[in-house]
């Protein structure tokens, strides 16, 4: 293949032919996207101002077809700007009315909006409703948490929430089939004193339902632990036919954790350890594994000694 050689003015040309080619592309673009069009986006409705004495469902989508008026830039963009595409209904008039015609609130629905492309029609531009009696209901408030203790630090106590039960409003249909109300996650780390936290209560996600209040006070008792051993009697448990049975030994010792404030109260009687005779009389075992089926609050069991106990059955 022959090379063609050129000389420094006509490289300079080339060179200069194709940098105006390149700004004459990026000008045609600039001024394109600078007029403006109509595009379609669809947007999600949210609701404001809902009616106190009726309780509300919509009968449509949650989302519209919206004709925008705005440049090209906006149009591009439109697609990655996912925050601006809500739209806020005033639902004022449903105290009187079944239904809401969305064009009557397009100067307001523009006056929100935080990016000035301004809307010119939706669709549907009616929203219509579905009512039924409104009531209330105290329901309790559960805990969504992830907490993480420093070392030989842990929760000592019951948590606790206040108010424990909130108040919720909306249709009885909806409402009675909701038994309890969620907090958003708490999430600790590193956690080595008392937890004083307000948290969040989950946002409703029907806008027909309301909560109050949207808040808790949530308090963890926090202590530091420490290991305590003792021992516990154990008991046997299922000998059905009476046998006369000896078990050796007739303790275990206990190993556990414990706050310190709980340390000294703490003693065999808050215990309970046993062993299951079925095991040997079904599955045939020879030893019988203890268990400890009582222990106080927050108490973890660090090691049973022994874990396996020998009887003997007296004929």
């Amino acid at each position: 293949m022959a090379i063609i050689k050129l000389s420094i003015v006509e490289r300079r040309r080339i060179s200069a032919f194709f940098t105006c080619l390149v700004f004459a592309a990026c000008a045609w673009i600039v001024i394109t996207l600078s007029k403006q069009y109509n595009y379609n986006v669809k947007e999600i409705l949210t609701f404001k101002n809902a009616p106190q004495k009726r309780a509300f469902h919509s009968l449509q989508s949650d989302t519209v077809n919206v004709t925008v008026k705005g440049s090209g830039w906006q149009m591009l963009f439109s697609k990655i700007n996912e925050q601006n595409k809500i739209i806020k209904v005033d639902l004022r008039t449903l105290d009187s009315d079944a239904y809401i015609v969305l064009s009557s609130q397009l100067q307001t629905i523009n006056a929100e909006k935080a990016v000035k492309n301004e809307i010119i029609a939706l669709n549907p531009d009616t929203l219509y409703f579905d009512f039924t009696n409104r009531s209330e209901r105290r329901i309790p408030v559960h805990l969504i948490k992830s907490v993480k203790y420093e070392p030989q630090f842990s929760q000592s106590d019951n948590i606790i929430i206040k108010p424990a039960y909130v108040t919720i409003s909306g249709p009885s249909n909806r409402i009675d089939k909701i038994v309890a109300w969620y907090t958003d996650s708490l999430v600790l780390r590193n956690v080595s004193e008392n937890v004083n936290s307000t948290v969040n209560l989950a946002a409703s996600t029907e806008g027909n339902i309301s909560i109050y209040p949207k808040t808790v006070q949530v308090k963890i008792p926090v202590e530091e632990y420490t290991e305590k051993t003792i021992e516990v009697p154990v008991k046997l448990v299922n000998n059905s036919d009476f046998y006369n049975i000896k078990i050796f030994p007739q303790k275990v010792k206990v190993t556990f954790t414990t706050s310190l404030s709980k340390y000294a109260d703490i003693d065999e009687s808050l215990f309970e350890a046993q062993v299951n005779l079925d095991l040997w009389r079904v599955y045939g075992y020879n030893t019988l594994p203890v268990k400890i089926t009582q222990l106080p609050a927050f108490c973890k069991i660090v090691s049973i000694e022994p874990r396996n106990i020998d009887f003997i059955i007296k004929k």
